[in-house]
């Protein structure tokens, strides 16, 4: 059973449809990308998936079944946008927010010294919010999102206003929630977090799904007919197969020819004794593929 789905819903504001016909299902203990440009409809998604919208049409299931009252406080949201009260002290936000998600006094302020412990937070914490730096005030409202320990937990754009040490924390964070079993939803456009903690994504462009699954099988289907190779004794000329060598990054790409394969040029490389440190078809980044969908541009490797 899938922890969060969605089938075929739609969201229209006035003439502007933000969502359009979008499907997919996130399973039990996985980090799951939810991605897109700016103005894609991510955000429209995950509010109708969490019941601040209505959708126009389709269905939402989430922990099994439509959202409920009980079911808000198994989920930990991590807005985009900072939500805490900014006029009150950081231990006093915390501790009052974990109250509203169920959590008695005395677990929230247990719960909450771990957690100002491992975000460096403590000597911050009689401050109030609105003296704290964007990237405190963003590990803070983490705190919020994960004091209540949710079965799942939707993160849009968490790294924002981060240093790269604390971008490091927290994909820590989110690898041990995955290690424990939360399911994550994680709503980003920045394409190399999703390439080191997704298992499976959705890119939505224009409220539509352009791309839906694995990661790895994803980056298999975009591939370029190109390999990379590295030898210790050079390359020979004349390839069979070969259309084009291009120097990249210390190795070599070698641009094949449609009716070529990478196994008869690995094939005929051993055969010529060409001594090899490396030999890989070329699979393109996220980013790669991320411009060529939305763009409708093929990149090259």
């Amino acid at each position: 059973m899938a922890s969060f789905e969605v089938e075929h819903i739609v969201k229209t504001f006035g003439s502007q449809r933000a969502v359009d016909d979008v499907t997919f299902a996130v399973e039990p203990g996985e980090i799951f990308g939810l991605l897109g440009p700016n103005g894609a409809g991510k955000t429209t998604t995950i509010r109708i998936a969490l019941d601040i919208f209505k959708p126009d049409s389709g269905r939402v299931a989430v922990l099994g079944g439509p959202m409920s009252e009980d079911k808000k406080n198994r989920i930990g949201y991590l807005p985009e946008e900072r939500g805490l009260y900014q006029d009150i002290r950081l231990e006093q936000c915390i501790l009052y927010l974990a109250t509203l998600k169920g959590l008695d006094r005395h677990t929230a302020q247990t719960r909450m010294e771990a957690y100002l412990e491992q975000f460096d937070l403590v000597a911050h914490r009689r401050k109030k919010l609105k003296e704290l730096s964007k990237g405190m005030q963003q590990k803070a409202q983490l705190i919020v999102t994960l004091i209540h320990e949710p079965e799942l937990l939707i993160v849009d754009e968490p790294f924002s206003a981060l240093d790269p040490v604390n971008t490091q924390m927290i994909k820590d964070v989110l690898r041990e929630q995955r290690r424990k079993g939360t399911t994550i939803v994680m709503c980003t456009h920045q394409m190399n977090q999703v390439e080191e903690l997704c298992d499976r994504l959705v890119l939505i462009n224009r409220g539509r799904v352009m791309l839906y699954g694995a990661l790895d099988e994803i980056r298999r289907q975009y591939r370029s007919h190109t390999v990379l190779v590295r030898s210790l004794n050079g390359l020979p000329d004349g390839l069979v197969g070969v259309e084009r060598v291009e120097p990249i990054n210390g190795s070599v790409a070698l641009h094949l020819r449609p009716d070529a394969s990478p196994q008869a040029v690995l094939q005929e490389l051993v055969q010529r004794s060409v001594q090899l440190e490396q030999f890989e078809v070329a699979l393109p980044t996220l980013d790669e593929i991320f411009i060529e969908v939305v763009t409708g541009k093929e990149t090259t490797a």
